[in-house]
């Protein structure tokens, strides 16, 4: 008697042991529970910890109440001002009705995923090129709404969007370069002519007070040669004054023209007078004489200023020489 009790104690205590393992759940702190008992849901929430349900006749669906980030693929589309781009984005969502998330959509995840494509299309095509690029705040916003609005009767709730990356078409990119570094160039011109203005002013008045002071033209005259002298050159270059060309000129002008014996000293400035040769005195060649005994009269190529000058020579003649035709 005592070991059939003892044996359906046992037996007992088995199928508790089965029946409590088949029935235990265990929900993490960020999960919540959903009952469906024989395909109907049950009206509580099961909360995180230990919980029971009845095998076989229970179904408990977990669903994780954490921000999910769901990255947008890449969507091309034409904008309003007809240019191709590609857009990607980035939403953040969570769940915030686990029971509307199991009923009512058959995978939210994916669901979003769908509505984000299509909802980033959209965008694009009512969005201009220039708002993608620097009105992103506004995209946001707007594609924010776009997707919570059917999202919310799923359980869902669309925390944030955000726009990634904008891809243009390689032709796009050079003609905003070209645009930019002309804008830039634009700029560059208007603050250089500005300088330019600010700095004919500033000489016009330091002008002016040199002007009053002719000294003060000398000293900075001293200090252009200081600055230069400075740097390591071996060539000093010295300005020359253009009042003392203009001297020189009105010097010249005024000097009578008939006044022999007399060169002006420069003719205009920055010209400078003709270099005269010094005459060279004739050369005079050296006559040929040819002396024949048997003839009365010497035959001279001497020019005729040369023996009107001065009288040819008697030849000189050798005893041996007598039987020749000629010596020179």
């Amino acid at each position: 008697m005592v070991e059939e009790l003892v044996t359906a104690a046992a037996a007992t205590g088995s199928a508790g042991a089965v029946y409590l393992a088949a029935a235990a759940r265990i929900i993490k702190q960020y999960e919540r529970g959903v009952v469906l008992r024989f395909g109907r849901l049950r009206s509580g929430i099961r909360s995180p910890g230990f919980t029971l349900v009845i095998p076989f006749v229970d179904r408990l669906h977990k669903v994780s109440m954490q921000i999910v980030t769901l990255p947008v693929p890449a969507q091309e589309g034409i904008t309003r001002d007809n240019v191709t781009v590609r857009v990607d984005a980035v939403v953040y969502f969570k769940v915030v009705d686990p029971a509307a998330a199991i009923i009512r959509v058959e995978d939210y995840r994916f669901a979003v995923s769908q509505i984000a494509q299509t909802s980033l299309r959209s965008i694009i095509g009512k969005s201009d090129l220039d708002d993608l690029l620097s009105n992103r705040e506004k995209l946001n916003q707007g594609l924010e709404l776009m997707i919570d609005n059917p999202a919310v009767e799923w359980g869902v709730t669309i925390d944030r969007v955000e726009i990634k990356d904008v891809s243009l078409p390689e032709t796009m990119k050079r003609s905003m370069a070209r645009q930019a570094e002309a804008d830039r160039e634009r700029r560059a011109r208007v603050i250089n002519a500005d300088a330019e203005l600010q700095a004919s002013k500033k000489l016009a008045e330091a002008a002016t007070v040199m002007g009053q002071s002719p000294a003060a033209l000398q000293l900075r005259l001293l200090q252009t040669v200081v600055a230069v002298a400075a740097e390591k050159n071996s060539t000093l270059v010295l300005p020359f004054p253009v009042e003392l060309l203009r001297f020189l000129e009105r010097a010249a002008q005024n000097q009578p023209a008939g006044q022999p014996g007399v060169q002006p000293a420069v003719a205009s400035a920055g010209q400078q007078p003709a270099r005269q040769e010094p005459e060279q005195p004739p050369v005079s060649r050296p006559a040929l004489h040819v002396h024949d005994p048997h003839l009365h009269d010497t035959y001279s190529h001497e020019p005729p200023h040369a023996q009107s000058r001065e009288p040819a020579p008697p030849p000189h003649v050798r005893d041996d020489d007598t039987g020749t035709a000629g010596c020179i």
